[in-house]
């Protein structure tokens, strides 16, 4: 297939690149996995592509290496490859759209592709018909663009910032003074993480509930022992909260999808004699998670703990009253002073 073909080829780059004497074809097939009658095939591909390969006699037969004089014009310490890879990798930015982080991304583009080579760019244009990186849902920061500018110049110069936050489970605005010390990017949504004087404690907060947001001449100093992985590593997705011990059955049919995920550092599965699985879990708060397990519909089932499972219970009931009804009017959400109110 074509596309394992611009795989191999991508992969016999990389070796002869890193290598300080050349490569034979049969190391290039051996390391490939393929043929040899292959591996001459790749490399007869990328000379006729423009890249600037040759053959020098040896011990062992001979040698396929870059022309000497070949720098490609890399600036160090990138390799060839490596930009190679970075310009593939734009896609990414994509949801930075409209941000300072999106336009120095591009920024960094153009200049990558200002170094490659026109046969490496139309390499990758075949690459990149074959491969494509998409993240959903995702936001329009756009309109955020001068608060994401002020909180990085805020985290850059460790400056207090004051803002007007919208809660997600309160009606009411809160004024809050902010040490930001993050900005984190996850599953399409940019938070600042930073400790918190309203609360007196770190918390995390979504850019786009910050109302208005002003930098202040206090300047804070961020604690040596915060660690963002450490902070994060009980939640299931954002959510700080309450720790749980959670174990889930899924029916033989989406088993071997939910096995094949790592949905959280903390998961163990066992998969039993019927071909179901059993995932047990460790996580902070239960909000999260209920919604994640309510996405598999009835091939989920709740073993514990019990107070997961009437939460679980609970909504379905709602849901079953709602589509037997008409229209359904929704609840307000009631304000909370709990750990997990910049949740969603």
């Amino acid at each position: 297939m074509r596309g394992n073909q611009l795989s191999r080829q991508w992969r016999i780059l990389k070796q002869i690149e890193v290598s300080k004497n050349g490569l034979t074809a049969a190391k290039i097939a051996e390391t490939g996995g393929a043929s040899l009658r292959t591996a001459y095939r790749d490399l007869s591909d990328l000379q006729l592509a423009g890249f600037p390969l040759y053959t020098e006699k040896g011990e062992k037969g001979n040698r396929w290496k870059f022309v000497d004089t070949h720098n490609f014009k890399v600036p160090q310490p990138f390799t060839f490859t490596e930009l190679m890879a970075l310009h593939l990798s734009r896609d990414l930015f994509q949801v930075f759209k409209g941000t300072v982080f999106f336009e120095s991304a591009e920024s960094l583009f153009k200049k990558v592709q200002a170094t490659l080579p026109p046969q490496a760019l139309a390499y990758l244009d075949q690459i990149q018909s074959k491969f494509h990186i998409s993240i959903k849902p995702y936001k329009d920061y756009e309109r955020f663009r001068k608060i994401i500018e002020q909180v990085n110049q805020a985290i850059e110069n460790c400056q207090r910032i004051e803002v007007f936050y919208k809660p997600l489970r309160s009606k009411e605005d809160t004024q809050r003074k902010i040490d930001p010390y993050k900005i984190w990017f996850f599953e399409g949504t940019i938070y600042i993480i930073g400790f918190c004087h309203l609360r007196n404690q770190v918390r995390t907060f979504v850019i786009d509930r910050i109302k208005l947001l002003r930098l202040t001449n206090e300047k804070f100093e961020q604690s040596d022992d915060f660690d963002l992985n450490e902070y994060t590593k009980h939640s299931f997705k954002v959510m700080r909260d309450e720790l749980y011990n959670v174990k889930v059955l899924f029916a033989p049919t989406c088993a071997r999808y939910v096995g094949e995920k790592i949905w959280h550092e903390s998961q163990q599965t066992k998969k039993l004699s019927d071909g179901s699985l059993e995932m047990t879990l460790r996580v902070a708060g239960l909000d999260e998670i209920k919604y994640w397990i309510m996405g598999f519909g009835s091939e989920a089932y709740v073993i514990e703990p019990e107070k997961l499972k009437d939460m679980v219970r609970a909504d379905l009931k709602k849901s079953l009253v709602q589509y037997e009804g008409a229209m359904p009017v929704f609840e307000e959400l009631e304000a909370t002073g709990n750990k997990a109110d910049y949740i969603r």
